[in-house]
C-alpha cells in the first residue's frame, strides 16, 4: 500500500510562490475551491455524488493494500457526480472515476479510469483525464514488488498529456488493529508531451506513504503521500481522508486532496491544485 495533504514540502520540492498558487475545483457533495472565481458557486453546490468501494479499495492513488484472505477475487468502485446551474451563471460539472481489481495467486491487479469535465456558457472550462495500471507481487513477510503505468492529461496544466513507468519495492512497517503504516519506492520514467515546446522524457524517482489510524470500530483517518521527483521538477500528491460508517455497506467519508508540481510549464495556471470532498461510500 502507500500513500498521499500537505504540511511542508519535502526535500527536494520548492515552495509555491503565493502568486502562483490557484486551487482547482473538483467534485463532490461538499465543497471545493474554485480555480476561477466564476466557477466557485457551482463548484460549491456541487452535488449528486455516487460512490461505490470495498474495504481493500481505500486508497485513491496508486498503492492497493495487501489483500486479506478472504478478499473476494475481483472487486471494484465507481464515483459519478454531475452538477448543472443555470440562471446568471450556466455551468455544468461532471466527474466520472471506476477502479477494478482482481487477484491472481500473489499477484494484485488495479485498473484505474477518471474524467471531470467543467463548462461554462457552453465552453469548456476544465478537463482532466487519467488512466492507469498497477501490478503488485506479495513476497514473503511484509515485503513487495510493484509496478504501474499512468496516463493523464489536464488541461491548463501545460502538458498535452504526461506519461509514467514506475517499478520498486514496497514494505509493511505496521501491521495492527490500530495502525498499518507501509512505504514504497523506486525508480521510473516519464514522458511528458508539452503544449509550447518539444516534449522530454525524464527519469523519475519515486516514494510514497500510506498511514492509517483505527479511530472507532466505525470509523478510520488515512494519510497517503507521494512524491514523484525529475531533474525538472516535483510532483507532490497528498491524500488525507476520515471515513465513517453510517451501516454495514453505506460510508460517509470527508477528505482533501492536495496536487502540487514545483515547476510546471509556463502555460500551466497554477502550481496547486486542491479538493476538499463529502462523499456517500457503498461497498460489496
Amino acid at each position: 500500500m502507500m500513500l498521499y495533504p500537505a504540511t511542508d514540502d519535502p526535500p527536494g520540492i520548492a515552495a509555491p510562490a503565493p502568486s502562483r498558487i490557484a486551487p482547482r475545483a473538483l467534485q463532490s457533495m461538499s465543497c471545493s475551491t474554485a480555480r476561477r472565481p466564476t466557477r466557485l458557486v457551482g463548484q460549491v453546490l456541487l452535488a449528486g455524488l455516487l460512490g461505490a468501494a470495498t474495504a481493500a479499495q481505500a486508497y485513491p492513488f496508486y498503492a492497493p493494500p495487501k489483500a486479506k484472505p478472504d478478499a473476494p477475487t475481483f472487486s471494484g468502485d465507481t464515483e459519478l457526480g454531475y452538477t448543472r446551474l443555470s440562471g446568471n451563471t450556466n455551468s455544468q460539472t461532471l466527474i466520472a472515476k471506476t477502479r477494478l481489481t482482481w487477484l491472481t495467486g500473489d499477484w494484485l491487479h488495479t485498473l484505474r479510469l477518471e474524467a471531470r469535465t467543467v463548462s461554462e456558457d457552453e465552453e469548456t472550462e476544465d478537463e482532466r483525464y487519467l488512466a492507469s495500471w498497477r501490478e503488485r507481487y506479495d513476497l514473503s513477510g511484509p515485503h513487495y514488488l510493484f509496478g504501474f503505468m499512468r496516463w493523464e492529461r489536464e488541461r491548463d496544466s501545460g502538458y498535452e498529456r504526461q506519461l509514467t513507468a514506475i517499478g520498486g519495492y514496497g514494505r509493511q512497517l505496521l501491521d495492527g488493529k490500530r495502525q498499518a503504516l507501509s512505504l514504497e519506492a523506486g525508480p521510473g520514467y516519464r514522458d511528458d508531451r508539452l503544449e509550447d515546446r518539444p516534449g522530454q522524457q525524464l527519469p523519475v524517482a519515486y516514494g510514497a506513504m500510506d498511514y492509517r489510524f483505527t479511530l472507532s470500530d466505525t470509523g478510520h483517518f488515512q494519510q497517503q503521500i507521494s512524491v514523484e521527483t525529475t531533474s525538472e521538477n516535483s510532483t507532490l500528491r497528498s491524500l488525507s481522508a476520515i471515513t465513517s460508517k453510517l451501516t454495514s455497506r453505506l460510508a460517509l467519508r470527508l477528505s482533501h486532496e492536495i496536487k502540487h508540481n514545483s515547476q510546471p510549464p509556463d502555460s500551466a495556471d497554477a502550481r496547486t491544485d486542491t479538493t476538499t470532498s463529502a462523499s456517500l461510500q457503498l461497498s460489496w
